[in-house]
């Protein structure tokens, strides 16, 4: 029963309160705020209840199941990431639950990945009969859907107006695999022009994030995560993004391929403007380097088109794009998509897989690619960037001196922060909503694409809770390691 007074979210229902769990929101400084009636609970903890009971979704404390369980996990994992306490277990449409039942509306999509939402019924229906089916026989041999699925990819993003030089593709396992490969052919192309082996050099951006294996860590220009690991791959340059006025002293040459985001995602939400893709693309023309576009986030319709770049003019289409994240809707595959310029140096033994183009990653890509390519899909995308738009536009009126720009282009959309925004994060999880960040006090909006008008609106109401929070009482801390790259030098 609600407390009179009290706003209850319809995200999950509120956890009885007990002494210990109540004791332990109190240590974290969890947020609280509206009083309730007095009660007949004993008066240890009468006081406590405000506290609790305004928060629907509080972390689970130390003495919880989940903190248990986790407990016993932990120590044989090893620690890539820092998470929050919550432990997911179930997924459907646009939300999550977690191990206690509770429910989260997710606006992160597994950081761009779940774009048909979690546990899509079709998709788990296609994952089982192919099961039964075949799920792997190695690259030795053909299979039906490794050809049918890389024919789909080529044909929809040639109609669609995008790469219209696309011909061939490469199909692997992940974003980083997509760009490794991307990389390796750039280093082919170069090497047959010049076989010299001068024009051996790529370029990338400071703000880019392009993978973790070390071939695409090279072209991540951030010190947290290329100085353990150094030194890095020889031959790698970085400019800075957008700066038209550096490109010929930057690309020379020397330069066999340059690597770039249309919209970066990790590095802050920054969008590339058309005339920096089409400086870049006539200059590589000059010298003979190859134009890679890496869409792993940024691509598959998240924009309300089918590929990002598909807005420039054909003159400024890439020789290469990669894509991963929302291909296989949670399922592991990448791909590398490139022009005939490319294919034909690339040969027999140059590159391989063993696990990529398997018939089960390729089935379930297939449906997931047909879905993402419908035009209605795309339409109803850049519908619901109005809406967040209009949302964002009321928070920078009620929180001038915090809320300080909206970046991106349909459903990558970053909310500029005039502070760190890990309290707000924290906050919006204890009230049942997931957001993550990116770049420099960042927010990022990823979620799923086919999430409707209501879900945004509801997610939305959470995130001023949140806001009102911590911006006007400061009563949370952030919980720390919520983005995949940290600003550079951090």
């Amino acid at each position: 029963m609600a407390l009179p007074g009290l706003r209850v979210c319809r995200i999950s229902p509120l956890v009885k309160p007990k002494c210990c769990v109540i004791h332990q929101c109190i240590s974290r400084r969890c947020a609280s705020a509206i009083a309730v009636p007095t009660s007949t609970a004993p008066e240890n903890i009468e006081h406590d209840i405000p506290k609790e009971a305004s928060i629907p979704n509080p972390d689970p404390p130390a003495d919880s199941a989940t903190a248990a369980q986790l407990s016993s996990h932990t120590p044989y994992m090893v620690a890539t990431y820092v998470r929050p306490p919550p432990l997911m277990v179930k997924g459907e449409g646009c939300y999550l639950w977690d191990a206690e039942n509770r429910r989260y509306l997710d606006f992160t999509a597994g950081i761009a990945v779940n774009a048909l939402g979690h546990s899509d019924p079709e998709m788990a229906k296609l994952l089982y009969q192919q099961a039964l089916t075949l799920v792997h026989a190695s690259n030795l041999y053909y299979n039906p859907w490794t050809g049918e699925f890389s024919k789909q990819i080529i044909t929809k993003t040639r109609s669609a107006g995008a790469m219209h030089t696309a011909s061939k593709v490469f199909i692997c396992n992940s974003g980083s695999e997509a760009n490794e490969a991307a990389i390796k052919f750039a280093r082919k192309v170069g090497k047959i022009r010049t076989p010299s082996g001068t024009q051996h050099e790529i370029v990338s951006f400071h703000g880019s994030f392009h993978g973790r294996t070390m071939g695409a860590l090279s072209a991540t220009p951030n010190p947290k995560y290329q100085k353990p690991f150094a030194p890095m791959i020889p031959g790698f340059t970085y400019g800075t993004y957008n700066d038209e006025a550096s490109i010929n002293k930057l690309i020379t040459e020397t330069t066999c391929g340059v690597i770039i985001e249309p919209i970066q995602g990790e590095g802050g939400v920054n969008v590339a403007t058309p005339s920096f893709l089409q400086a870049l693309r006539t200059r590589c023309n000059e010298v003979g380097a190859v134009l890679i576009y890496d869409e792993i986030q940024c691509g598959l319709s998240r924009t309300g088109q089918l590929w990002a770049h598909q807005i420039l003019p054909k003159s400024a289409h890439p020789d290469i794009l990669t894509t991963a994240k929302a291909l296989g809707n949670g399922f592991p595959i990448g791909a590398t998509i490139v022009n005939e310029d490319v294919a034909k140096c690339v040969i027999t033994g140059d590159h391989g897989t063993t696990f990529g183009g398997n018939p089960l990653a390729c089935r379930l890509a297939h449906y997931v690619f047909s879905r993402l390519s419908d035009p209605e899909l795309q339409s109803s995308v850049r519908d619901r960037e109005i809406l967040f738009r209009h949302h964002f536009s009321r928070l920078q009126h009620i929180y001038p001196n915090e809320v300080k720009e909206v970046r991106g282009r349909g459903l990558i959309l970053g909310l500029q922060l005039a502070r760190d925004p890990t309290p707000v994060v924290t906050a919006a999880r204890e009230r049942g909503l997931l957001v993550i960040t990116c770049g420099t006090n960042t927010l990022r909006f990823v979620p799923p694409l086919v999430i409707s008008e209501g879900e945004i609106e509801e997610g939305m109401r959470i995130l001023e809770m949140a806001m009102d929070v911590v911006f006007t009482r400061e009563e949370v801390e952030g919980t720390k390691g919520q983005q995949e790259m940290a600003p550079e030098g951090r």
